[in-house]
């Protein structure tokens, strides 16, 4: 009786764990699992101040894309914003110029750019070069069980380790 009892636990189990979304194309479907990769990008007048990076992997139509920018460094730790984030420069008079970071996205790619009221192109490069960007394409169902903002939280409740550099 243990035995059987065993056989049917273990069936089970691997039945459950197997439960995803159908394949597409003929393929496998898999578990509901987010992906993810970071990508250090240059913003100047060459590319219009903004950088198109296509996926890589397969995006559903309901997938959302989360892009979290590296903000700073404090003792040691990186500090990532959920972006849009923005930037407010004191002109010396009055007048606030703003820069703002941004992105949207498709089912086959993501694009960040910078925006504004900011002449881009007075800008230091501190502000337009090497800037790192977190990606993370998020099933819908998993969107609103977890607080977007935080990159740790999305991680931990993704099963996301690490991001592929790209």
């Amino acid at each position: 009786m243990k035995k059987i009892l065993s056989a049917v636990f273990v069936f089970t189990l691997l039945l459950s764990s197997c439960q995803g979304e159908d394949g597409i194309d003929g393929q496998d479907g898999g578990l509901f699992v987010a992906s993810a990769f970071e990508i250090e990008i240059d913003f100047n007048a060459a590319n219009n101040y903004e950088y198109f990076e296509d996926y890589g992997f397969y995006v559903y139509p309901s997938d959302v894309t989360l892009v979290y920018i590296l903000w700073e460094t404090a003792n040691g730790q990186d500090v990532w914003r959920l972006m849009p984030q923005q930037v407010t420069f004191d002109e010396g008079t009055t007048y606030e110029s703003e820069l703002t970071y941004n992105y949207d996205f498709t089912q086959n790619d993501v694009r960040f750019f910078l925006d504004g009221t900011v002449d881009l192109s007075t800008i230091g490069s501190a502000w337009t070069q090497n800037q790192v960007f977190r990606v993370v394409v998020v099933p819908a169902e998993n969107v609103d069980a977890v607080d977007t903002s935080s990159i740790e939280d999305v991680m931990e409740a993704n099963r996301i380790e690490a991001f592929e550099k790209k």
